[in-house]
């Protein structure tokens, strides 16, 4: 070389030094950080995919924690309800008591009353003690709040589950396609036949027979078939010339059976023919209810009797359909809307629909629990009307049923929350956050097997490129040579 006011030789060494020193530095940060991308130009594509599976985690571990404190908080509903289910039980054993009057005094009637009253108030005690971090849990306040529900069509309504998107209203479509209708059986003509006659009715709830005197009129049959009606489950009213015996329980599990045992009738005008259409004569009926059958905005609902079931993604609910518009030939609809209320859990990696689940928790205090037919556990207290002291034994019977009812299915529902969508929930989140874990690490985190080796290779090529930029910087010293 002959040239010095430009040593390339240097300059291609000093270029390709710095590389190697770059080099060098980049396996050192990796190393040291642990992390193979520190910033956008390490891997640009790779950077953006692995803040997306940071956010996703983040989400997901939210998530997790959202729905473990869910569980936490139905469980302590759970417990509450619990508690109240075992007093309703013992509630039941107290009436069954004070239905013995055969063998009870006025004085263990008034014991029982002072049980009962204890247990009410203790009922609606935990109603409104039940809580979770302040959150009162039973007494309504986690129920959904409705507008707009017309009374002429709907009889009760039980809102379980609603997703109301950024606190909008929902409004909820009910069109009745097909009627409810009771088991039916017919019995024509003015009176009996010149014979007696013994049929047994009966239905789902009981059977029994009924013999009947020869020439029997029609408004005698029908008083002594409506005596029996708490026992057969079938009441008697007159149309069309006919007694018609109509199942009190709607849908397709409730029937009428009539059957005559003995007499026949003489043929006449005036004997009592059965049947069950009003038309042939037979000599025994068993009729089937029909269920409702409607849609809910717009999906097809379960109808079992006079109530509606609606179970989709975003609307449970439950609605009971008053007896005339559940019964009547001319379809219908109306609308109402869910406004408020229920529990908002956020168990999804992103605040949106599908990560959201809703559940509504009715309030269990004795005013709420039993049912608008036959009144409310508040009832059976000191002075109310299906008090231990009262006639109405029955009725207080058809309460406290209820109200089992309605807590058995509220624990239920509550459990089947817990189980089936918190746990299977935590469990699928967690496995989900696994593999995004695993899925960031080898986007973003330093293979320290494959970095210790680039790094010993930079460091040797950082020596080599030193040694020779070294000795490019001395060539040019040969170039004195000339001038010796």
């Amino acid at each position: 070389m002959s040239r010095i006011n430009t040593n390339v030789t240097a300059l291609i060494g000093s270029r390709i030094l710095t590389d190697n020193t770059v080099g060098l530095n980049k396996s050192l940060e990796r190393l040291s950080t642990g992390l193979r991308i520190n910033r956008g130009a390490d891997d640009p594509a790779g950077l953006i995919a692995s803040e997306n599976l940071r956010k996703q985690i983040k989400g997901t571990e939210t998530a997790i924690k959202n729905a473990e404190r869910a569980n936490n908080i139905i469980g302590t509903a759970e417990g509450g309800l619990s508690e109240i289910s075992n007093m309703l039980v013992e509630l039941q054993g107290l009436l069954g008591e004070v239905a013995n009057t055969g063998g009870m005094s006025s004085d263990e009637i008034d014991a029982n009353q002072l049980q009962v009253d204890s247990i009410l108030n203790s009922i609606d005690r935990i109603s409104n003690a039940t809580e979770f971090e302040g959150m009162k849990l039973l007494n309504g306040s986690k129920a959904y709040t409705t507008s707009a529900v017309s009374s002429t069509y709907i009889a009760e309504l039980t809102v379980n589950a609603a997703k109301l998107i950024d606190g909008a209203t929902m409004q909820v479509d009910v069109a009745r396609t097909s009627a409810a209708d009771t088991g039916k059986a017919f019995l024509s003509g003015a009176n009996l036949s010149t014979a007696a006659m013994t049929i047994q009715i009966g239905s789902g709830r009981g059977t029994t027979e009924l013999t009947f005197a020869a020439a029997t009129t029609r408004a005698n049959v029908q008083t002594s078939i409506n005596a029996v009606r708490e026992v057969t489950g079938i009441s008697a009213y007159t149309s069309a010339g006919a007694i018609v015996l109509r199942s009190i329980d709607f849908g397709s599990d409730s029937y009428v059976s009539v059957e005559i045992l003995s007499g026949q009738d003489d043929g006449t005008n005036d004997t009592f023919v059965l049947n069950d259409d009003n038309t042939n004569n037979e000599s025994s009926v068993k009729d089937y209810g029909v269920d409702v059958r409607a849609t809910v905005n717009g999906t097809s609902a379960t109808g079992e009797g006079k109530k509606l079931t609606i179970r989709t993604s975003m609307l449970d609910a439950e609605i009971e359909l008053e007896g005339t518009p559940a019964l009547s030939g001319t379809d219908w609809s109306t609308t109402y809307g869910i406004t408020a209320g229920g529990a908002d859990f956020a168990l999804g990696a992103l605040v949106d629909a599908i990560g959201l689940e809703s559940i509504g928790i009715q309030n269990v205090a004795t005013t709420a629990l039993g049912d608008p037919t036959n009144g409310y556990l508040n009832t059976l207290k000191s002075g109310g009307t299906n008090s231990m002291s009262s006639t109405n034994l029955y009725t207080a019977q058809e309460i406290v049923s209820s109200a089992i009812k309605d807590i058995s299915k509220m624990r239920g529902r509550l459990g089947s929350f817990q189980k089936n969508t918190l746990e299977t929930t935590i469990n699928s989140l967690k496995i989900t956050n696994e593999n995004l874990y695993s899925a960031e690490s080898a986007i973003r985190d330093t293979d320290f097997a494959t970095e210790t080796s680039n790094m010993t290779r930079a460091q040797i090529l950082v020596q080599s490129a030193t040694s020779v930029l070294a000795q490019a910087n001395f060539s040019p010293q040969n170039v004195l040579s000339l001038l010796g």
